[in-house]
């Protein structure tokens, strides 16, 4: 029976919010698994997280990050990235003395990880880079899927696709109430995302409950397993690009609340570095032990 180190961190956590829950299992170099067995070992965990984040030491980079959700390998997993990297620094003397590591991602190539746990008690990724995408799916179309009325759409900023990561479709929703009072149909919404190659689709309000953070934003993948992501690195990421886009945010240091109704907000952190998107949050580590294959 193989053993690997394993851990469940929730990533993205912030006072009272649980943040997003990633399970991650770090490789040996005597270590490896098939793509079967990656697909397998995350199908066990569908309903307990979101993903699973395999990391192991890259000969290209410092690490290689894999993620597969419960239905597929996934490009790229923001909150799956913050909460194996925070989990391994924080736990490593030698990689919290760093102030920066990189990473090879499997589908999204190398981006650069910033140690900021000394200061800030957190951890923030290089975006991968946008790709700006062509929609001409109609808001009538967007609204009846997600279960709105199209009158409760924002008609003061367009409908966006943009890749930082994940294909996302960006929505704007007229007020807070409306935005996190609605809960799709998983399947209905899956169907959408697949017909329309969508990974996921962002809704964001410009008002908020805390003053101190720029929008409110919301994450819907059943594409992936589950229809809502709590907390979100490549979704903010791309809601980010798109703020730059719309003129809405000048390159600040900000932060995003997210989630719906039915739990506390969680913080997405943002910022922008030589023209590049940061995501970055804290994590909690909530299990260590072994995993046994």
């Amino acid at each position: 029976m193989a053993k690997y180190h394993y851990t469940k961190v929730d990533a993205f956590t912030s006072e009272k919010s649980l943040g997003n829950p990633a399970a991650c299992i770090y490789l040996d170099e005597s270590q490896a698994l098939s793509n079967s067995e990656m697909l397998s070992i995350a199908k066990q965990h569908k309903g307990f997280v979101s993903e699973v984040v395999y990391c192991s030491k890259s000969e290209h980079s410092g690490y290689k990050l894999t993620y597969y959700s419960s239905e597929c390998e996934v490009d790229f997993c923001g909150h799956g990235t913050i909460a194996c990297m925070y989990s391994l620094i924080k736990s490593t003397p030698t990689l919290l003395k760093k102030k920066q590591l990189t990473i090879h991602t499997n589908k999204k190539g190398q981006l650069t990880v910033y140690n900021e746990i000394p200061e800030q008690d957190a951890v923030f990724i290089t975006a991968p880079e946008p790709t700006y995408l062509e929609t001409r799916i109609s808001s009538e179309v967007i609204a009846e899927n997600l279960g709105l009325e199209s009158y409760q759409l924002l008609n003061q900023y367009s409908i966006d696709l943009i890749d930082a990561g994940l294909a996302t479709l960006i929505v704007p929703v007229a007020t807070l109430a409306d935005e996190i009072n609605v809960f799709p149909q998983e399947q209905k919404l899956k169907r959408f995302c697949l017909e329309n190659e969508l990974d996921i689709i962002l809704i964001f309000s410009t008002e908020v409950e805390d003053k101190k953070n720029i929008a409110h934003t919301r994450v819907f993948a059943p594409k992936f397993g589950y229809l809502e992501d709590p907390a979100t690195g490549s979704g903010n990421s791309a809601f980010a690009y798109y703020m730059l886009k719309n003129g809405m945010w000048k390159g600040n240091n900000i932060s995003i609340e997210q989630g719906g109704s039915n739990m506390d907000f969680n913080i997405v952190k943002l910022a922008l570095q030589n023209k590049r998107i940061l995501f970055g949050g804290c994590a909690t580590n909530r299990i260590i032990g072994e995993y046994c294959l």
